[in-house]
């Protein structure tokens, strides 16, 4: 086997195993730093609902309630989790990016049984009540389609909830005949009647981090592949080569021929110091030679 593909087998060994153990570490890497992304749209998008139910809560709705219309046909505008889920999935729309997530406002005793929350979401609720100073859950959950990452915020109810949920001789008449006196009444101040939950798949930061770990690799094979290349320019042209010239020299020489010039000598390398051992050697036989011709 020659020195060059002996030089190039060490050298895939090495940037191989490298490679692979990098791989390896940065594959988790990927992955957590992918979960921190997609939590972190979750958070934004969350954040963005609550500032849509305030808005709605807060300025919307008093304007809303004194439409002539709203005392006959209720405005569900006039809802805080509607407008906010309505944003929400208007945004989901326009942008392909966010199609994979999922608001829900879930409440216990919601008005709009729509809005009434599922078992695992009642299991979330119940948590953020029985832990009042917790104010946010993030964990995965199990699905029919693979896991599901999901982050919930605590909804309490304000005083301006109660003019509409305490009880049902308070609320407007227009939402009594919308969705009748059976629920979505008995809220109390402060409590905490249900959840902000946006949800995602799993699929989608680890779709993200393998997208990140296949350009990964192949700038790793890249890079691999170029180091090999300067790696055996620099052996052919400081190893090699002189090594060649050395071998090329020698063999003339033991042909016979005579007045061979010596090797050009450059830099103080061991190779350098090769070559000039070999003009010594040079030297000596041919002094040696003409010696044996003089006798």
């Amino acid at each position: 086997m020659r020195l060059m593909a002996k030089f190039n087998l060490i050298m895939l060994v090495v940037f191989g195993a490298g490679g692979f153990l990098i791989a390896q570490l940065s594959y988790s890497f990927l992955i957590e730093n992918a979960r921190r992304e997609v939590l972190q749209q979750a958070q934004l998008m969350m954040a963005s609902a609550k500032s849509v139910r305030d808005y709605t809560a807060n300025d919307l709705s008093p304007l809303l309630q004194q439409n002539p219309r709203h005392r006959v046909h209720f405005l569900a505008e006039t809802i805080p989790f509607y407008g906010a889920t309505t944003t929400f999935n208007n945004l989901r729309m326009d942008n392909p990016t966010y199609m994979n997530y999922t608001y829900k406002e879930a409440a216990l005793n919601p008005t709009n049984l729509e809005d009434r929350a599922s078992d695992w979401e009642s299991d979330i609720i119940h948590e953020l009540r029985d832990h009042p100073a917790m104010s946010q859950i993030i964990n995965v959950r199990p699905t029919s389609s693979g896991p599901s990452l999901y982050i919930a915020n605590p909804i309490k109810a304000k005083q301006e909830c109660l003019e509409c949920h305490g009880i049902p001789s308070a609320a407007p008449r227009a939402m009594i005949a919308e969705y009748g006196s059976g629920n979505g009444f008995g809220w109390r101040k402060d409590e905490i009647i249900g959840a902000q939950i946006v949800s995602v798949p799993m699929a989608v930061p680890v779709g993200i981090a393998n997208r990140a770990y296949h350009r990964l690799l192949l700038f790793l094979g890249l890079t691999m592949i170029l180091a090999i290349l300067a790696l055996d320019l620099g052996v052919y042209w400081f190893v090699i080569r002189p090594l060649k010239i050395v071998s090329d020299t020698a063999d003339r020489i033991s042909r016979g021929e005579k007045n061979v010039p010596p090797i050009n000598v450059r830099g103080r390398d061991e190779i350098a110091t090769v070559a000039s051992s070999f003009n010594r050697m040079q030297v000596s036989l041919a002094k040696a030679l003409r010696m044996f011709d003089e006798e």
